[in-house]
């Protein structure tokens, strides 16, 4: 569709590269799956982990090339860099999917999502993907499960430049100092892509002008011990502007954090959060403006029971409000506040070659009442390599303000203040497989049904709750290490489907798989081959083309603190649809 991609090339300084290695070779501490620090071998969710290293080797440009890599997920990009991205965990719809940013709830109040392409790769530190409903410990939106992202914490100065196709250039530089007292560190990007046309003649409002991006960003974090306690701040900011074919808008992201945790007495330790999400987006060309923000006040406590039981129990206040305003009349649409009360407990267990979690949580909301979801899950050790663990749990989705509030357009597409939530119930069984430290494999299978989705439907396009949604699926995972080689593989397989009629949910193939396999050259150079493979997938005006893609990349260590990276993508130049009438790179 396009011309041929040329590599993109990245030349990066790095100062802890010893220390990575160090780390590297330690279990995976996760917290995402139930709000404390868990090993991923001892935590009965089904986990996936993107470290900072993964992110190095893999030369990426952004979060869509790296999650794109992920069993369980799917992603639709309307077009290249900076353009609208959705993502979908477990065949649910792009707002299944919680999102926090260092603990912080990161979707928009207005619209219920978050806009993937603001977020800087450069600035990440690790990803944290846990599959399945979560909503017992976090909330809203955890149907699909929780991906969490944690910005850099530099340790030394760091600088890096990119240059690749359709005039993709960025940059970012940070310092950062830590020591057992506590520490800082900050960095600051940009990026500017002239890219290509977002839509093709079968798009709507096809303009064959060039659709480019530019992005600013600051990542920024800082800690402090005080005696037994440590208060800790994170802050992400991205400043972007991305054009379409009929215009450009602007985006401003903004999540900001600050904690304090530590230990109360022997055996109980605390952690009191305060987050703060806050985006605005302006499209001059339609003459709109879209405002929240989020406060949320969280009292998180931890008691050791014993050895292998503990218990988890906190409260959280939330409270948003959004507003949408007319630019050309200078004229508000809709300003509205609501809040949300919630407290929420988990018993975390083991006895024998038996582990098993609990937990529950009552939200109650000030515009759409309560919701009361709970989880269970189960594990049993066959033997010491083999583990097999079944899970059930219930989650839901509060209405996003717009789909309460919002008058729409002329009348049409809008909200409704009696909506309900969306509400699920999950069922999962996996077989874990760990014969030996250097190979590792899940076979994991799911039903999900969502009842009360909400759609625009009616004479005039009203929110109202009437669809119902059945997923089935199973995925496989794959990890081995031998020597010098590498290999990461996936396989999904999903029926998403409305259960009344049938109809399959768009956007989601039936089956995709992905392929890494990597190979070291020595202390100094690594190499890979990265393959990903969906099968056709539904969309407006019937069905899209399946389609496989190759993928290469190369990294060479050119002094102890200096990497330079190169990456190629589609090399086979395949010419496939994410969305009708969006392009993909060539």
């Amino acid at each position: 569709m396009w011309k041929p991609a040329l590599p993109a090339f990245a030349l990066a300084a790095a100062c802890a590269a010893a220390h990575a290695q160090t780390v590297a070779d330690q279990p995976e501490i996760v917290v995402t799956a139930s709000r404390v620090a868990t090993t991923v071998d001892a935590t009965l969710a089904d986990v996936s982990v993107i470290t900072r290293a993964d992110i190095d080797a893999s030369g990426a440009p952004d979060l869509y090339e790296l999650l794109r890599m992920q069993a369980g997920v799917d992603i639709a990009r309307s077009g290249g860099p900076g353009q609208q991205t959705a993502v979908f965990l477990r065949g649910g719809n792009s707002n299944h999917v919680l999102v926090l940013i260092d603990g912080v709830r990161a979707a928009s109040a207005n619209t219920g999502a978050i806009d993937w392409s603001q977020l800087p790769l450069d600035a990440v530190e690790r990803i944290e993907i846990v599959r399945g409903p979560r909503a017992s410990y976090w909330g809203s939106d955890a149907i699909g499960g929780v991906i969490q992202i944690f910005t850099r914490k530099l340790d030394g100065p760091r600088a890096a430049v990119r240059y690749g196709s359709y005039q993709d250039a960025a940059g970012s530089a940070g310092i950062g100092r830590w020591d057992e007292r506590g520490g800082f560190s900050v960095q600051a990007g940009l990026r500017h892509v002239t890219g290509f046309s977002a839509q093709n003649p079968q798009g709507f409002s096809f303009d064959p002008d060039d659709d480019g991006y530019r992005n600013k960003n600051l990542a920024a974090q800082g800690a402090w011990r005080l005696g037994t306690q440590l208060l800790s701040a994170a802050l992400l900011r991205s400043d972007g502007e991305n054009d379409f074919d009929q215009g450009r808008s602007r985006v401003i992201e903004q999540s900001a954090g600050i904690s304090l945790d530590g230990t109360l007495a022997e055996g109980w330790t605390h952690r009191l959060s305060f987050g703060s999400e806050r985006d605005a987006l302006r499209t001059p060309d339609f003459f709109s403006l879209a405002k929240s923000h989020r406060e949320s006040l969280t009292w998180q406590n931890t008691f050791a029971l014993t050895a292998r039981q503990r218990l988890i129990a906190g409260l959280e206040y939330v409270r948003e409000h959004g507003e949408e305003r007319d630019t050309f009349a200078d004229a508000v649409q809709f300003a509205d506040s609501r809040h949300n009360a919630a407290a929420f407990a988990g018993w975390q267990g083991g006895a024998g070659r038996f582990d098993w979690e609990l937990a529950a949580r009552r939200d109650q909301n000030s515009e759409f009442g309560g919701a009361t979801t709970g989880s269970a899950a189960l594990g049993l050790r066959l033997s010491d390599w083999a583990r097999l663990t079944g899970s059930w749990g219930k989650a839901f989705r509060g209405p996003s303000l717009s789909e309460q509030f919002s008058p729409g357009f002329g009348g049409l597409f809008a909200g409704n203040p009696q909506l309900r939530p969306e509400r699920s119930h999950s069922g999962e069984l996996a077989l874990e497989l760990t014969p030996t430290p250097a190979l590792r494999a899940k076979l994991a299978a799911y039903r999900t049904d969502v009842r009360d989705l909400i759609d625009f439907t009616g004479a005039d396009f009203r929110a109202e709750n009437t669809d119902r949604a059945r997923i089935d699926g199973t995925e496989l995972e794959l990890d081995w290490r031998g020597g010098a080689w590498g290999v990461s593989a996936g396989a999904a397989w999903q029926h998403a489907r409305d259960a009344e009629t049938g109809t399959p949910l768009l956007r989601r193939p039936r089956h995709k798989g992905n392929l890494l396999l990597t190979r070291a050259f020595g202390a100094r150079v690594d190499a890979g081959v990265e393959l990903v493979a969906a099968s056709p997938s539904p969309d407006f005006g019937g069905a899209l083309p399946g389609y496989a893609i190759f993928n290469a990349r190369l990294g060479i260590a050119l002094a102890p603190a200096w990497r330079l990276q190169l990456r190629a993508e589609n090399l086979g130049d395949r010419d496939y649809a994410l969305i009708r009438g969006f392009n993909t790179p060539g």
